[in-house]
Formats: C-alpha cells, sequence, structure tokens
C-alpha cells in the first residue's frame, strides 16, 4: 500500500478503527475521540442506548433485550452500520456539523498490514456512509512508525510491532515503505484468554468479567520479570459453587501460560528477520524493536523480546496511540519525503546533454552506396 502525501495533505479527518478503541484525528484541532469500539444497543427497538467507555461498563451486565456490539474485530469492520452509528455519537453534533461544513470532505484510515479487499472496503463505506467523499487508506505499520518519530523515509531500517487487541504486525521499514512485514493472530486478547483458561484450568476460578484484563489483576508491579512478585490474590467466582472465592496465584505459573500465545509472536519475528536484507538486519542490531500498540504496555514483554531476539527493544512514548498521532501528522504536512525525483531529474537532464553534444561533434557519415540511375545525396547530419 503506498502513501500519497499529497492526497493525504488534503484530507480533514483521520480515523483509526482498532479492535479494542476507535481513535478519531481532526487537522488543525488535535485528537478528540478515544474511545472503546463498543456500542450497547436495545433489540426491541433497535435503538442505540450507549457508547465507548458507558457500553463497556455494561459488558456481562445487561439484561436480555440489550446487546453490546463489537463492529470491529481485528481491526477490519465487521458491522458497517453500527460502526456507522457508533462513530457519529463519538463525534458529537458540534464537531460533525463543523465537518459537514466541508465542501469536499477527505478522509484517512488506518488499515491492518495484508487486509483483503473486503476489509478495505468495509473501512471506505465506513467513512462514506459519515459524508466523506474520499477515504484514503494507510498501512497501519507506516503511520504507526510516523506517529512514534521513526525515521522511516531514510535509507536505514527501523523495525516497529504493533501490539494490538487481536492481531500483531511486524515489519522492517526503509526508504518511507515496507520491505517486509508479518500479521499475527495472537494479541492482548488472546493472551488474556490464556489466563483466563489458566485460572479455571488449575484453579476452578472464573474472573466476573471479560471487560475487566486479567493481566492487570494478575500482573501488577514488574509483572512478567523474574523480579516481580511470587503470589498475587485474586478475587473472582467458583466454578462449582458459583459463590465468590479468592485465591493466591503463582505468578511464575502465569507467565508460563501466557508464553504459549507470545510464541507465535517470536516465530514472526524470525520470519521478518529472515526474509530482511542482510544489510538492513545489520542497521537493526543498534536500533532494534519499537514497540507501539495498548498491549505493548504488558508488564516485562519487552525483556521477553530482548532475551528472544537478543536486540534492544523500546516502547515508544504514547505506544497507544500512535498510529492515528502519524496519521494525523501527514495530515497537517509534517512528515516530508526524501527529494528522489528531483535527483532523478537531473540525471536525465545531464545525459541529454551529453548525448546533443556528442551528435554535434560526431562527423558527417558517408553517403551509401546508391542504386544505377540513382543521383547521390549528402548524408543527413543527426
Amino acid at each position: 500500500m503506498t502513501v500519497n502525501l499529497e492526497q493525504l495533505r488534503r484530507c480533514h479527518v483521520a480515523v483509526d478503527l482498532g479492535a479494542a478503541r476507535t481513535r478519531v484525528f481532526v487537522r488543525g484541532v488535535g485528537l478528540v475521540v478515544d474511545e472503546p469500539s463498543v456500542a450497547a444497543v436495545n433489540t426491541r427497538t433497535g435503538a442505540l442506548i450507549a457508547v465507548g467507555t458507558l457500553a463497556e461498563k455494561m459488558t456481562g451486565r445487561t439484561p436480555d433485550y440489550i446487546r453490546v456490539a463489537r463492529p470491529v474485530s481485528g481491526g477490519t469492520v465487521v458491522d458497517i452500520e453500527m460502526a456507522q452509528r457508533m462513530l457519529r455519537h463519538l463525534l458529537g453534533e458540534k464537531l460533525r456539523r463543523q465537518l459537514r461544513r466541508k465542501p469536499r470532505l477527505r478522509a484517512a484510515a488506518c488499515t491492518p498490514h495484508d487486509s483483503d479487499p473486503l476489509a478495505q472496503r468495509a473501512a471506505v463505506e465506513t467513512l462514506v456512509g459519515l459524508g466523506a467523499r474520499r477515504v484514503e487508506l494507510v498501512d497501519t505499520l507506516i503511520a504507526a512508525a510516523v506517529g512514534c518519530g521513526l525515521p522511516v523515509e531514510q535509507p536505514t531500517a527501523t523495525m516497529i510491532m504493533v501490539c494490538g487487541a487481536a492481531t500483531t504486525q511486524v515489519a522492517v521499514l526503509s526508504l518511507g515503505s515496507i520491505v517486509t512485514a508479518e500479521r499475527i493472530p495472537v494479541g492482548g486478547d488472546a493472551i488474556d484468554h490464556a489466563v483466563i483458561q489458566h485460572l479455571r484450568h488449575q484453579h476452578e476460578l472464573m474472573l466476573p468479567t471479560q471487560s475487566v484484563r486479567p493481566l492487570q489483576l494478575a500482573l501488577h508491579g514488574n509483572g512478567l520479570t523474574p523480579h516481580g512478585p511470587a503470589s498475587t490474590e485474586i478475587h473472582g467466582r467458583d466454578v462449582a459453587t458459583g459463590l465468590a472465592r479468592s485465591v493466591q496465584v503463582d505468578t511464575a505459573a502465569v507467565r508460563d501460560a501466557i508464553h504459549t500465545p507470545l510464541t507465535a509472536v517470536l516465530d514472526g519475528i524470525g520470519k521478518v528477520l529472515r526474509d530482511c536484507p542482510p544489510d538492513l538486519v545489520a542497521d537493526l542490531a543498534d536500533r532494534g524493536i519499537m514497540m507501539v500498540g495498548g498491549s505493548a504496555l504488558l508488564p516485562g514483554l519487552d525483556q521477553m523480546l530482548h532475551n528472544a531476539t537478543g536486540m534492544p527493544v523500546q516502547i515508544a512514548e504514547r505506544p497507544d496511540v500512535c498510529a492515528v498521532l502519524g496519521l494525523g501528522a501527514m495530515l497537517e504536512g509534517k512528515i516530508q519525503p526524501m527529494m528522489l525525483d528531483l535527483l532523478t531529474d537531473t540525471i536525465l537532464v545531464s545525459d541529454r546533454k551529453e548525448k546533443a553534444e556528442r551528435r554535434r561533434e560526431r562527423p558527417e557519415r558517408a553517403a551509401p552506396a546508391k542504386t544505377a540511375g540513382a543521383t547521390a545525396q549528402p548524408a543527413a547530419v543527426e
């Protein structure tokens, strides 16, 4: 997916529709929306009850006639109509009125790497339904790299790892493009599910709701690192009796349970490095890996990647909003590409001048032999 900076500078809105959170950046205003991608609907009337944080708090606590929906899954819009309704309420009437005043509203959206045409079309139709006349799609890897300040336009290797809720994307960038990339269907939700299954099988305990991140309960402090707490207390519901119960969970056992889904992430990083040219891999030995995304804040994940790869691992300053901030920087014209076209034009002009001078200095060639009865003509000078 090629990024056209000239087209992006004409856009007014940048949207990052993630599986966990939805973020909207308006040119000249900044980040205006940062809410969970959740909507609560009344199934009897079809009315929208709540969106964002309030709808997320309703998860697992609603009666039968209220359904909590997630219109985005794995970075792909799975329910276009619900996504449009959610975005309208998140933007608010005042901001939507300001955007409607634009004669030709243009929008930009992040899409996962190697997304299929149907997923791209769903993202475009979601924003077109909000009034956008044109939608530009940008790879999430490039937008996140720009947002965390990596020199993506330089001829040096930069490795970025986008840790999302449903997927993990790893790529090596150079000269503003993706050299090699891998999309792994393992994210924060898979890690949470591994902890939930560990608590259920080993301690016969169920957490009260899926909306509360169990990692924040089980892995406080140093978390995955060996220097963290030896055990922690978790409250939940007993599987057999259904009563509330508290258990002491061994942190080392939780660390082993989490390591299973993370093995796929380590395999993806190894595949990207194997497909990368050796010169770029040499650059990565000094620069290391930049981690962005909400799941990058998992305690001890950076140390685990460092031990597995041997490369330095850094976490961006604001890892959860890097993608939408990178799109906003492109919208506001803060990113300037390398002037390669000017160099190419100069070389072409110099080549044309040298060829013209050689033609003028070339002596006249002798006329070719003519058939009988033909009049000899002087050879034409090129």
